[in-house]
């Protein structure tokens, strides 16, 4: 149903760089109870939020830097009278004054909905904005002391018309013109993407290197709010046994820039990636949530490659330097066709992360100059000639520290306009997935700028949509048939020695000292710009000799966990872990500070900054009882080195140094942000 009152939206909120759009004066205006809304502090610009995407009774509302998430969004229940109750879309509770508290200051929390006074709130309108006022108390709803901070409390106070107690209604893919987002729309390791719209769904292809299963796919339906959607290549199935530990290791090989793409004709969806420099795979799926299978194996490399489909022929564009076109057979599994189209000029130095599209008559070679600059070739034939134009070079990143946008790919959405979705060097996270405007201009794409940088905000794009995705943090009790498409294993796991459905049961997969040489270590990607991983431990089954717990895993690593010698058990920090530039061992660690602990549970935390530069640390502690965490050891300094690649990821793992037969189980993993 629809509920009338005296409203008008705001038509624009935008970053400071951008110009601002004036509020249209105030008129009557049409709240849809069937809609969701995301509520905007006038204050600070920042949205209501449930804090740590809780969804218990009793927990915190604060507002956080605007992201549309499940947590930020609300639906307008009405009570009658003129007397609504928010609804959270993510936990289903509605905002309630905490013990139905008639004081000023007194704390907005959620609570199951039971229609009662202290949950229903009038609208009133102030100049284009709305406020909140409590039926029970008579107070309105504000921001705690008028805070700008991420994280600041919302109460109820005494009705002052401060801009703190003001709120904009935007609905949630409703489109509402100047409305903005902020780079980077992913705060994850997600390098060389590869980026496509099927219908109304966008789909995120990325690079993975050594980690199993490899090529994640993200998903979106706005190009800003993304999840979490399956993987092109389920098992490293890459004719070597390196990439299961066995026999050797494969960091920094497999999985690197890779293409992506759908095909209308027969609704599949396509991988294609070059490993080792010497070989190519096809994978194909009729869904990407769906089982993906290895279509081909290709005895030739398609560099950094990137897949057309013209009229239902495939072509794929690749190289260094001298950049070339494939055309395929028409199933993929052979070359018909290959020829060089354009060498790169010594002026420019080396181009590479090739993508290929069609507009018009037109064909396009969009190639990065790493990391600083990219390029784009145009001919009216696949096999060339190509003209070359520069898009970007040296030009100012959106994050403080990091670096170019740069590679990446194109997409058109439903509605004709196109976007570019590079990634930016942030270090030591990792590489970030950035997102910005293109415009065309006598059919040369041209890149919108802000003050002469890649905008740190733009205005949204133009879709209107009423689908969310899931947030990709949050808690995770392995309670499923397989594991989310969240987790990724350091080089493939021995499947025999894991299980999910009660926890994530590890049992040690290999016996060694050497963390990095050690099976079956699942991984998650921490969120930028700092945030916390907590794993809930049962050891009680560990053997002697074996080391369980929580690292922080890259070139140079350290971890908290639980060792178990001669009958006991210590909590353990331990640092030192390192590699060389050939990625060999050069350190197992050492102990840096531990604790003998008892009882066969533990919660173990590690704190990561992984905002770029230089000098960012992690920090380690441990709980007996969930809530009180004790600090263990030094911080850890990040390596904030590109060479590796992929960045920091907080990695769970139990290897044995004596014998197999330990087993341990995490109950709970949870990634919050601040």
């Amino acid at each position: 149903m629809r509920a009338r009152f005296g409203l008008s939206i705001l038509t624009a909120v935008l970053g400071a760089a951008l110009t601002i759009v004036a509020a249209p004066a105030a008129s009557a205006a049409t709240i849809d109870t069937n809609a969701w809304y995301v509520l905007v502090n006038r204050n600070s610009g920042k949205a209501l939020d449930v804090y740590n995407l809780a969804t218990s009774d009793g927990a915190r509302i604060t507002q956080w830097s605007r992201n549309d998430g499940a947590q930020q969004q609300w639906q307008f229940v009405d009570s009658g009278g003129g007397y609504y109750r928010l609804k959270s879309r993510h936990s289903g509770k509605v905002l309630d004054v905490a013990n139905r508290s008639t004081a000023d200051g007194g704390p907005i929390v959620q609570w199951t909905d039971g229609n009662a006074t202290n949950q229903q709130f009038s609208v009133q309108d102030i100049d284009g904005y709305i406020q909140l006022i409590n039926r029970n108390s008579g107070k309105a709803l504000e921001v705690q002391g008028a805070s700008t901070a991420d994280g600041a409390n919302i109460v109820q106070y005494t009705d002052w018309n401060g801009a703190n107690q003001q709120w904009q209604l935007v609905p949630v893919g409703g489109g509402t013109p100047g409305t903005g987002f902020t780079n980077p729309v992913v705060w994850q390791d997600f390098a060389d993407g590869d980026i496509i719209r099927v219908g109304d769904a966008y789909y995120y292809s990325a690079s993975t290197m050594h980690y199993s299963p490899g090529a994640p796919i993200l998903r979106s339906y706005d190009l800003v709010n993304w999840e979490y959607a399956g993987h092109s290549v389920p098992r490293l199935d890459f004719d070597s046994p390196a990439y299961d530990l066995s026999g050797g290791r494969a960091y920094v090989k497999g999985i690197w820039a890779s293409a992506f793409n759908y095909r209308p004709s027969n609704s599949t969806y396509y991988w294609l990636g070059c490993t080792e420099f010497n070989r190519t795979y096809v994978y194909t799926a009729s869904a990407v949530d769906g089982t993906w299978s290895k279509k081909a194996r290709l005895n030739n490399c398609y560099y950094d490659a990137g897949l057309l489909f013209d009229n239902d022929t495939p072509y794929v564009a690749y190289g260094n330097g001298t950049i070339s076109v494939a055309q395929l057979s028409a199933d993929l599994t052979s070359q018909v066709r290959a020829q060089t189209v354009y060498t790169t000029p010594s002026s420019i130095g080396t181009l590479e992360g090739a993508r290929m599209y069609k507009r018009g008559g037109y064909y396009y070679i969009w190639l990065t100059r790493p990391a600083n600059g990219q390029y784009v070739l145009r001919s009216t034939s696949p096999w060339g000639p190509y003209e070359q134009r520069q898009v970007l070079l040296d030009l100012p990143g959106p994050i403080s520290g990091g670096g170019v946008p740069h590679q990446g790919g194109l997409v058109q959405t439903q509605n004709g306009d196109w976007w570019y979705m590079a990634f930016t060097d942030a270090y030591p996270g990792g590489r970030v997935p950035t997102l910005a405007p293109i415009t065309w201009s006598n059919d040369w794409p041209v890149l919108t700028t802000v003050n002469g940088r890649w905008g740190a905000t733009y205005p949204k794009p133009n879709i209107t949509t009423s689908k969310t995705v899931q947030p990709m943090i949050g808690p995770d009790t392995f309670t499923g048939t397989r594991l989310g498409h969240r987790w990724e294993w350091n080089h493939n796991p021995d499947t025999s020695r894991f299980s999910v459905g009660a926890g994530l049961r590890l049992s040690t997969a290999t016996v060694t000292n050497d963390l990095y040489a050690a099976r079956n270590t699942l991984t998650h990607r921490i969120q930028g710009p700092s945030s916390t991983a907590t794993i809930e431990l049962d050891y009680s089954q560990m053997a002697n000799g074996d080391r369980a717990g929580l690292a922080m895993l890259r070139d140079s690593s350290a971890w908290i966990g639980v060792r178990k010698d001669n009958g006991t058990t210590r909590v353990s920090m331990t640092n030192g872990l390192t590699m060389n530039s050939s990625w060999a061992t050069t350190g197992t660690g050492t102990e840096a500070a531990g604790a003998t602990v008892t009882g066969g549970r533990i919660w173990l935390r590690v704190s990561a900054d992984i905002r770029p530069g230089s000098g960012r640390t992690a920090t380690f502690s441990y709980s007996t009882n969930g809530t009180n965490f004790t600090a263990l050891g030094p911080a850890f300094t990040l390596n904030n080195a590109w060479q590796f690649f992929m960045g920091y990821r907080f990695g769970i793992f139990n290897y044995a140094t004596q014998a197999l037969g330990g087993t341990v189980t995490v109950n709970r993993f949870d990634l919050t942000t601040p």
